[in-house]
């Protein structure tokens, strides 16, 4: 029902998942740490096989439900630097839109977002809730590249 840093205590092994309502965010790590997958309501009955990981969830994050306007900045260097490009809406691939796929820093003004390495929501991905991002470490991401990105709406 609400974040959760350290599932361990709870369980050892997740081989299912249902949401029952909202959207989380489960990570492999504790602390909200390591892989990302994102889950909307459903059921997820095979979940390793599913997601592609094994089978260790150690902390989740409940994703609140924005109603409002979306927005956000990306920027080409680290701690804001360099570059800026501003979106308000989903955007299938950066590459073609600001003609660069690599941001190290970003600004999450209004609304949550889950960024895609790869073009057309593909790849890992993860989740950006509003605040400032100065380095692409900071919101879980393994390189500077994000190929897609999109809003998390309520759906």
């Amino acid at each position: 029902m609400n974040d959760c840093a350290d599932l361990h205590p709870y369980f050892n092994r997740c081989h299912s998942i249902r949401v029952e309502s909202g959207c989380f965010m489960v990570y492999d790590r504790s602390n909200f740490m390591g892989h990302q997958h994102f889950l909307r309501r459903g059921e997820y009955p095979d979940y390793m096989r599913m997601m592609g990981m094994n089978d260790c969830i150690r902390s989740c994050r409940m994703i609140p439900m924005h109603r409002g306007s979306f927005r956000m900045r990306l920027y080409e260097r680290s701690d804001m630097g360099g570059k800026m490009m501003e979106l308000m809406d989903d955007c299938p691939n950066l590459m073609d839109r600001f003609n660069m796929s690599d941001f190290h820093s970003c600004h999450v003004m209004d609304g949550h977002w889950l960024g895609y390495e790869q073009p057309n929501y593909m790849g890992r991905h993860f989740y950006m809730r509003p605040g400032e991002y100065k380095r692409y470490s900071d919101w879980g991401g393994m390189s500077s590249r994000i190929g897609s990105i999109r809003r998390i709406m309520d759906l």
